[in-house]
């Protein structure tokens, strides 16, 4: 299986569970959403028309606009995202019911199941359309960045909600939507987080053939000068996945227990080949 066919499946997958957050959890609830679904759920509220024909019209008239702001690849996998996700919000439309007594709790599980789902779509290299695009326009017509775009967006959407569901609502919608952002967070960043590691050592010929041998990693060495002893020392670098720190710890120690080890989180990675199994 080719990773367009797995990049597909996992859009089609994430639409189904996006669509059950909105159908199942917020709706019944009467909470809303942030960017276009939110726009889709008060419409929904006010004259009842379907969410998945609302989604469907507001997300392709979007990207009729913004499509050359997005490379051929995203523009097609966001037009999968709008079909199949406006697809399942209108098959699974009326599928939920009300928690009776706790908003709190829908308020989790939609930012649980909608954050599940948007997740998967950009891990694809996708976009569920909405948001994301007007984020990309600003970004080009104002000069704001792609995260502060969305983050305004939202907050104007919600804050406009308020109007139609109330205020205690509305609320309970913001705990929602942050409950959905750290979810798309761990799914698109979580399962690739990586971990840079700076070490120096009496020992890094052997440091540096045991990292190979055994954890099959590449390293970059590093000519470093120590500033009080002025004395010359290889530095040895390398990226890792962050289960992987138990085993690098334990061949430090093996080999130069007193070595000094620094460990920071990587925010972002370019170059494929640093990043392993």
């Amino acid at each position: 299986m080719n990773r367009t066919t797995k990049d597909i499946i996992l859009i089609i997958i994430g639409s189904l569970i996006f669509a059950i957050g909105i159908n199942y959890f917020a709706i019944p609830n009467r909470l809303s959403e942030g960017g276009v679904i939110g726009v889709t759920i008060v419409t929904y509220y006010l004259f009842d028309w379907s969410p998945g024909l609302v989604n469907f019209v507001v997300n392709t008239l979007l990207l009729a606009i913004g499509y050359k702001f997005f490379s051929k690849r995203i523009i097609w996998y966001t037009v999968i995202s709008i079909l199949f996700t406006s697809l399942f919000l209108f098959v699974t439309d009326h599928i939920g019911q009300e928690i009776n007594g706790d908003t709190l709790l829908a308020a989790l599980f939609a930012g649980l199941t909608v954050g599940l789902g948007l997740g998967l779509i950009f891990r694809t290299g996708g976009t569920s359309g909405g948001s994301a695009i007007l984020a990309r326009l600003s970004n080009q017509l104002l000069g704001w960045s792609i995260g502060k775009g969305m983050l305004i967006i939202d907050i104007i959407v919600i804050a406009g909600s308020s109007f139609i569901i109330g205020q205690e609502k509305a609320m309970y919608t913001l705990i929602s939507v942050y409950v959905g952002a750290k979810v798309i967070d761990i799914i698109v960043e979580g399962a690739n987080e990586r971990t840079a590691v700076m070490i120096i050592s009496e020992h890094p010929d052997a440091v540096l053939e045991q990292v190979i041998n055994k954890m099959e990693r590449g390293l970059t060495i590093l000519e470093g000068r120590g500033g009080y002893t002025k004395e010359n020392r290889e530095v040895l670098y390398l990226v890792i996945n962050k289960q992987e720190i138990v085993q690098l710890r334990k061949i430090i120690e093996d080999i130069d227990p007193i070595a000094y080890v620094t460990v920071h989180n990587v925010q972002e990675i370019f170059r494929k080949g640093y990043k392993g199994a």
